[in-house]
């Protein structure tokens, strides 16, 4: 009787550097999808999407620490390609249906949804430099960079966007959840 010959599987040096990249930052690459598009099927598009284009371009990066904000940019631009697409056809749902117990998830109910809904009032301008910061773990220089903007201005932006959301989770008036103060 034969034995079977062992298979080994050859795995070479830039698949490993990329399945390291994918286990160390999918999860952050899923929240940022989300919080940007707040659907889920939608996110894990995204960050499918976003993981194909950095294996096509995993040349591209030259340093490990660079890849964080490397991901975040693709995600962001894929986010944009989005809506440069041909708009999606919508369905209104009748306001009266109960909320599957499948689609429950922490997110949408307490503390997290609460601050969820007030970061989705602040200005654009000040919530996607929050986001790149909180969710991106990115540095003020690494948001200017990315937004093409000066540091100051984002350190600026990243102030008053903490102020308005403090405000805003305190009750502040229809002014500030505007952003007209």
């Amino acid at each position: 009787m034969e034995r079977p010959v062992p298979v080994s599987i050859v795995v070479n040096p830039r698949q490993r550097q990329f399945e390291a990249l994918t286990r160390a930052h999918a999860g952050d690459l899923y929240r940022y999808a989300y919080w940007l598009c707040k659907q889920d099927a939608l996110a894990q598009d995204l960050v499918q999407e976003t993981l194909l284009r950095a294996w096509k371009a995993l040349d591209a990066l030259r340093e490990a620490d660079a890849a964080k904000p490397w991901l975040l940019t693709i995600l962001r631009r894929e986010h944009a390609r989005v809506h440069e697409r041909k708009p999606m056809d919508t369905v209104e749902l009748d306001d009266n249906l109960a909320e599957d117990a499948a689609w429950a998830s922490p997110e949408r109910h307490g503390d997290a949804a609460e601050l969820r809904e007030a970061m989705s009032k602040l200005p654009h301008k000040y919530r996607e430099p929050l986001l790149l910061q909180v969710l991106g773990g990115m540095s003020c220089e690494e948001i200017a960079a990315e937004l093409g903007q000066q540091p100051g201005a984002v350190m600026t932006q990243l102030f008053r966007a903490r102020q308005k959301l403090k405000s805003i989770l305190q009750g502040g008036g229809p002014e500030v959840q505007l952003g007209l103060s």
